[in-house]
């Protein structure tokens, strides 16, 4: 893959110029990369991180975090290729590259998360991170989390077809061209989920940047879920799924048979929402990840903060 003219990428003046939650937006050098991250709540409060799903960005939670900062400092970055985020080298472009670069970020600014909470493939890389000793929370949540390979033959052509797309310079730009509003709102409610048009229109400023959606294809094209599904079992953090009840991206069925092979999860079922249920609905699913926190004492309601 060619690396991205500045043109190819988001601005943060122009596609950033009204951003979610602008105020609590600033950037770091870690691990290579200059990231964008967001945060907001109580300074000393237990801290939650939130990692977004391929082709998303901060503003994916615009509606999730501020009610979770009412008890957390919430920390949020764009991961690498995404948003206003620079993207990996290829030779790190793995989930376990994707992993190490977010814990050299964590510890750049020096937060230890009480609670992590990753939607589609974030969780994956929080999982990965757990697993690989970078990260040890009290609480691990996957919204609709992508923590097992693509069923039957879907798992060779799938990643096999995006690793041939992001190879070609030229897919981004096309994809990007044709990123109209009608084709994005197809592409969401492909997933199962419907948005506000304020929430389709950031999904359609970013994947009109031809930088976003190669970040977005680089993700899919360089992951390999077999390593991670054979680990799963060692995976000893509680872990929490959040899952739509109508997820088209990842069958809901799939959390449970990950529950079952986890030492210590539980299955939170939200009925009549999609791939992006956090989205959707924020004030469900910060209750169950709220929910699960009371149960483990962390960040008790009223409570001081730890």
């Amino acid at each position: 893959m060619t690396t991205p003219m500045p043109e190819d990428r988001p601005a943060w003046e122009r596609e950033g110029r009204d951003w979610p939650h602008r105020d609590a937006s600033r950037f770091v050098e870690a691990s290579g990369l200059r990231w964008h991250v967001q945060a907001m709540g109580p300074e000393g409060a237990p801290v939650l991180l939130l990692v977004h799903g391929t082709g998303a960005a901060t503003h994916s939670w615009r509606g999730l975090m501020p009610l979770l900062a009412e008890r957390f400092r919430v920390v949020a970055p764009d991961l690498p290729g995404h948003g206003f985020t620079d993207p990996l080298p290829a030779g790190r472009l793995s989930l376990p590259g994707m992993a190490a670069a977010l814990a050299d970020l964590t510890a750049h600014l020096g937060v230890v998360p009480a609670v992590a909470a990753g939607h589609s493939a974030g969780a994956a890389v929080l999982a990965r991170m757990c697993l690989d000793g970078r990260l040890a929370p009290r609480l691990l949540v996957a919204l609709n989390g992508a923590l097992k390979p693509f069923p039957g033959l879907a798992s060779v052509l799938f990643p096999s077809m995006a690793r041939m797309l992001f190879l070609n310079p030229v897919t981004p730009k096309i994809f990007a061209w044709t990123a109209d509003r009608a084709a994005v709102q197809r592409l969401i409610q492909g997933t199962g989920s419907r948005l506000d048009p304020a929430g389709l229109d950031l999904y359609r400023r970013l994947f009109r940047k031809p930088a976003h959606v190669a970040g977005a294809l680089g993700m899919m094209a360089n992951w390999n879920l077999d390593a991670l599904d054979r680990d799963l079992p060692r995976l000893s953090v509680r872990t929490l799924l959040v899952v739509g009840s109508d997820d088209k991206a990842i069958a809901p069925d799939t959390a449970f048979a990950v529950r079952d092979r986890l030492p210590d999860a539980r299955v939170a079922l939200l009925r009549s929402l999609g791939h992006l249920a956090h989205e959707e609905a924020p004030e469900r699913v910060a209750a169950a990840i709220l929910s699960e926190a009371d149960t483990l004492g962390i960040a008790p309601a009223g409570g001081p903060a730890a």
